[in-house]
């Protein structure tokens, strides 16, 4: 029986909440409230540090937690208890007041955030056949990029707090409802010792390509990502469009262009998923690897907000195609159906681990920036795409999804 709309929505329903919470972390929470607890002279050195931390120690959960998931033949309690600490850890975060609070924060919802999705990240090659891995992985990318949309109008039309506030609420909303899908025991649980388990995947070619391709594209997009909000305050700074101004706050600006990014991103990400069930998986791969990386020097060329304001609705369709196929790539070339949590939590240190790389480029930013005005964002975004470049064709190699 072939699945419907409503079907695919609830089973996606809790990567909403998880969109919706990390942009406003990431792009303008944990910057904002940096900015706030330290010197302005070290406030992207700290930010970096801080990104590069929590990703590290991120980097083991999800695939230990989908190990132990596998193992256990379980998935509701993980989902269940991770959702309830990452909404607390939120609230911790956005009252946080120092850098030390602010730092135990951002690693409690690290780990908590780990301990929910390192097992739900199983879900579509548990549940949804290879013929409707596309759909579903389309309604996926949806759902993820509309977690982006409220998440830049709540951004940019809320203080601080409420937006924290707003995110924890979510969070609990969309756990219960993907819950109702998850089923409470799986058919066969994973008997596989540990290191064995963790070896597996690595030996296979396939995999590894897909794991690759995966991290060069999120590096790029992390490069991109981290250190927008300061390229807007250091090199944009004035934040007009259409003869007025819109904002005079770097984090209010930066949320209005993830907000166009991500309505781009949603527009494309369900059309490119069924594509990709009739099509293939790769030629839309190229396609958004191609577009991420040729729009990056167009940022640089016209540091002007109205114009990157268009460029960021250009990006966010590219990067909806990309977001869309690419889950249903992976979920294809995966080869033992009781180790999917412990595999996908593996694959999904191909986001963690870019972040670690991105948050060390903070030093060096700063350092740039101060030999000559501009330097490190201009390094920092050519950078990113011939990392976007790398990892779309980089799938030409995999063999078991075409």
């Amino acid at each position: 029986m072939r699945h419907g709309p409503s079907w695919f929505l609830r089973l996606s329903a809790y990567w909403f909440a998880t969109s919706f919470k990390w942009f406003l972390v990431l792009l303008v929470l944990l910057p904002a409230k940096v900015a706030e607890v330290s010197p302005p002279e070290e406030k992207a050195s700290r930010l970096g540090f801080l990104f590069g931390l929590g990703a590290v120690m991120a980097i083991l959960g999800p695939p230990v937690m989908g190990y132990l998931s596998d193992r256990l033949g379980r998935r509701r309690p993980f989902l269940l208890w991770g959702s309830l600490l990452t909404a607390f850890a939120l609230l911790l975060l956005v009252h946080a007041p120092s850098y030390t609070a602010l730092l135990f924060a951002y690693l409690l919802l690290q780990v908590a955030d780990d301990l929910a999705t390192g097992p739900y990240s199983a879900l579509i090659p548990d549940l949804v056949p290879k013929g409707e891995r596309g759909a579903a992985s389309g309604y996926m990318g949806v759902l993820q990029v509309s977690g982006q949309v409220l998440a830049g109008a709540v951004g940019f039309l809320l203080p601080l707090a409420p937006q924290a506030y707003l995110a924890a609420l979510l969070n609990l909303l969309g756990a219960a409802l993907s819950l109702s899908l998850v089923p409470d025991r799986l058919p066969k649980a994973n008997p596989r010792p540990f290191l064995k388990a963790m070896a597996a995947p690595w030996r296979d070619r396939d995999f590894l390509l897909v794991y690759l391709t995966r991290f060069l594209v999120m590096l790029g997009f992390y490069l991109a990502q981290t250190y927008l909000q300061y390229y807007l305050a250091d090199v944009v700074r004035s934040f007009q469009a259409l003869g007025r101004t819109l904002t005079e706050a770097p984090f209010q600006a930066v949320a209005l262009l993830g907000l166009l990014i991500s309505l781009g991103a949603a527009l494309a990400s369900v059309p490119a998923g069924r594509a990709s069930d009739r099509l293939g998986r790769k030629p839309l791969i190229y396609l958004s690897g191609a577009g991420l990386g040729l729009l990056m020097p167009f940022l640089l060329l016209f540091p002007r907000y109205d114009l990157l304001l268009a460029l960021a609705l250009v990006f966010g369709l590219f990067y909806g195609v990309y977001l869309a196929v690419d889950w249903a790539l992976v979920a294809d070339v995966l080869r033992d159906p009781k180790a999917h949590a412990t595999d996908m939590g593996l694959w999904q240190t191909a986001i963690v681990v870019p972040q670690v790389l991105a948050g060390a480029f903070g030093r060096p930013l700063d350092l740039l920036n101060a030999q000559a005005p501009g330097l490190g964002y201009q390094v920092l975004y050519l950078l990113a795409a011939l990392f976007f470049l790398l990892g779309a064709f980089g799938v030409a190699g995999v063999r078991r999804s075409r």
